[in-house]
């Protein structure tokens, strides 16, 4: 009964996770016969989830829209990792989701089990999150993109560039992710095509749906990786190349994973940093807690220099 159980929560996983699944795919996922799910499907149906089905070719299983879904069970373990994400989402980029977030922890403190109770109030009462500063987006956004990425659905939106000049896309969503303070969408770009990287807080979906694709090789096994490479290479309007006097290993662990260490030697490395603001490069370098050399660009030096004096100042000055 138990491995029975286990393997309904699996089917409804890859449901949602997909818009269509074959019998034979199914089967073939939760290594079983083709008997076998049909037997959890009715079983779901009982249940009050609407799954739907169609026979031939074309036919296949998928999660009806619009019905009352039934309560999920989660372990232990699920139940403290649920409430682990409510708290953490208020921080998470997605702009309007502190209160939702709130409202589900306690939806969620309302239904586990009295022996998960105390451990999930300890959690909300002793932990404090801090919103994000950096630009936010609509979840409705977010899961729009998503149900494209899932459906296969070509996806349209006006994107503003870095340098502020608006143009119209046409793609084929792949998937988003999560980098520090924000949001990407890796995607197929039909006009120039190419894999092409976009910041989700700078774009406007148009409402073009029902246009499906047939979905390709991505660009790399790893996406989250070849996003941090992708974000590495787009043009910023200042580069600096810093000698540090201190091991990359110690810098690394004091620094954004933006920035690119090459070691040099066990005492000194080279610190690359990017950006459209001085200032903010400024501040990257006081990050760093070391001696360093900079020699460009000559507007970091500035403003290095002039941070050098205002600091000085206020290091000398009393207050009466």
């Amino acid at each position: 009964m138990l491995n029975t159980s286990a393997r309904l929560l699996r089917v409804l996983t890859l449901l949602e996770t997909r818009r269509d699944w074959s019998g034979a795919q199914l089967a073939e996922r939760l290594e079983v016969s083709a008997r076998t799910v049909r037997n959890d499907v009715a079983r779901l149906r009982e249940l009050g989830y609407p799954v739907e089905a169609a026979s031939g070719v074309a036919g296949g299983y998928r999660l009806g829209a619009g019905a009352a879904m039934p309560p999920l069970l989660l372990d232990d373990e699920e139940a403290v990792a649920v409430a682990v994400a409510l708290r953490s989402s208020a921080g998470g980029g997605v702009s309007g989701i502190e209160e939702t977030s709130v409202r589900a922890l306690v939806k969620l403190e309302q239904v586990i089990p009295a022996r998960l109770r105390r451990r999930v109030n300890a959690l909300q009462a002793y932990t404090v999150a801090v919103p994000t500063t950096g630009p936010t987006v609509d979840p409705q956004v977010l899961a729009l993109i998503a149900s494209a990425c899932r459906d296969f659905e070509v996806l349209g939106f006006d994107y503003r560039k870095h340098d502020g000049t608006e143009t119209t896309r046409s793609v084929e969503p792949f998937r988003m992710v999560h980098l520090g303070r924000r949001w990407y969408l890796v995607a197929w770009d039909r006009d120039r095509h190419a894999w092409r990287t976009f910041r989700v807080d700078r774009l406007k979906p148009r409402h073009q749906r029902g246009h499906h694709f047939t979905p390709r090789e991505p660009p790399s096994d790893d996406i989250g990786a070849y996003v941090s490479r992708s974000v590495r290479s787009m043009p910023m309007k200042f580069e600096a190349r810093v000698t540090v006097h201190a091991s990359a290993a110690t810098i690394l662990e004091r620094v954004p994973r933006e920035l690119v260490i090459e070691p040099i030697d066990d005492n000194t490395c080279i610190v690359q940093a990017r950006s459209n603001s001085v200032e903010m490069l400024a501040l990257y370098l006081g990050l760093l807690d070391a001696e360093f050399t900079v020699t460009e660009p000559p507007e970091l030096v500035s403003q290095l220099q002039k941070l050098a004096a205002r600091f000085a100042t206020a290091s000398t000055s009393r207050t009466i």
